[in-house]
């Protein structure tokens, strides 16, 4: 007791408690049918068989150490992306590797720059880390950007494509958005999403993390690759960068099983292809058919689609949601994200995909819940 009388406990830094907590998407539903999960954007054709026989082979090693430096894993990841493994470091998911970058480059009285409707995770790692977010109200805009940067500027955060939106910036903005930072301000392009682009205008941002002193390019395998159950994520850049985030990270961050999963996973180029012809084929005849219904529909280059509901009492997004849930479709409601009355929707199988659509059809001509 103190001599105020009040009981001490360990202190928080205020920052950390100005920090919301993070809400994934929903998992579970109360159906009694069958139920389609389109709320985390996890691909319907799950992992490659190469990296589940890879997972399992790993069962009789669980005594062991993982190697603390993801070396065969980095080396896998550069021969297929045609990059040095030694400037790649590797995380239990790009989460892991943001975080890594705050506890690097961030402290009390910097600044980092966030696009409104941009990934969650960059004002919790920000806050997390001491420092101060600044949230442009924008989607990507490079000029707005730009207008942000202050003398406590040291990184700028940029998710390409963006999620919750699934829209992209062109690599021309990109680099005039390179060309407007100073050198000491770290740019870092969260590219989640990249392997589902196929606009001739977009890149991830490899080749800029490759020729420049100040640009990191953060990837992840939780998405087309179907491994987000192992936590698994990696970055590209300068030696300076990684290097100095090498002090930061864990001595063995990433475990045995998801390396290995992941060398399997990444050599499995095949498996990548059906998942991006099976994108291909849903993304537009989604987006059409929520068209068709009247709803409104951000275009996506990703593996999601963000739904924009009507204003009309009873047809909002909330209700939806229900009506949704109701019958076995989980959506992610979006509105800590900005968007109070949209739902986000990853593109599941053929049966998912069709379901929603048939749902939303009753949902919007006042289908009954029973």
């Amino acid at each position: 007791m103190s001599m105020s009388g009040q009981p001490q406990r360990p202190q928080p830094r205020d920052s950390v408690m100005s920090i919301p907590v993070y809400v994934p998407g929903k998992s579970q539903v109360n159906s009694d049918g069958p139920v389609h999960k389109l709320s985390s954007n996890e691909t319907p054709l799950g992992a490659s068989a190469k990296a589940m026989d890879a997972y399992r082979q790993i069962a009789g090693q669980l005594e062991y150490y993982p190697d603390g430096s993801s070396s065969a894993l980095r080396e896998a990841i550069g021969d297929v992306h045609g990059i040095h493994p030694g400037r790649i470091l590797c995380g239990a998911g790009s989460d892991e590797i943001l975080s890594m970058i705050a506890n690097t480059f961030l402290e009390k009285g910097d600044e980092a720059i966030y696009c409104e409707h941009g990934f969650l995770v960059y004002p919790i790692v920000i806050k997390a880390a001491g420092a101060t977010p600044v949230v442009k109200n924008c989607v990507a805009d490079v000029d707005a950007i730009l207008a942000a940067v202050t003398a406590q500027t040291k990184v700028v955060f940029l998710a390409n494509p963006n999620n919750p939106t699934g829209t992209y910036l062109p690599f021309s903005e990109i680099r005039r958005l390179h060309d407007g930072l100073l050198g000491h301000v770290l740019l870092v392009l969260d590219a989640a999403y990249a392997e589902y682009v196929s606009e001739n205008d977009y890149q991830s941002g490899v080749e800029l993390a490759g020729a420049s002193e100040n640009v990191l390019m953060t990837r992840t395998f939780s998405k087309i690759y179907g491994l987000a159950n192992l936590r698994l994520g990696w970055c590209f850049g300068p030696e300076a960068i990684i290097n100095a985030m090498e002090r930061v990270r864990g001595p063995f961050n990433v475990s045995g099983a998801a390396q290995a999963a992941g060398v399997a996973a990444i050599r499995d180029q095949d498996f990548v292809r059906a998942a991006v012809a099976h994108n291909d084929e849903w993304l537009p005849k989604v987006t059409k058919g929520l068209e068709a219904l009247g709803l409104t529909v951000t275009p996506s280059v990703g593996n999601f689609i963000l739904i924009h509901f009507t204003d009309e009492p009873g047809k909002g997004a909330a209700e939806a949601d229900d009506y949704l849930l109701k019958h076995g479709c989980i959506l992610r409601q979006v509105g800590n994200y900005g968007f109070p009355n949209a739902l986000r929707m990853t593109v599941g199988s053929a049966e998912a995909c069709e379901k929603v659509l048939a749902l939303l059809a009753d949902f919007l001509k006042g289908g009954s819940d029973e």
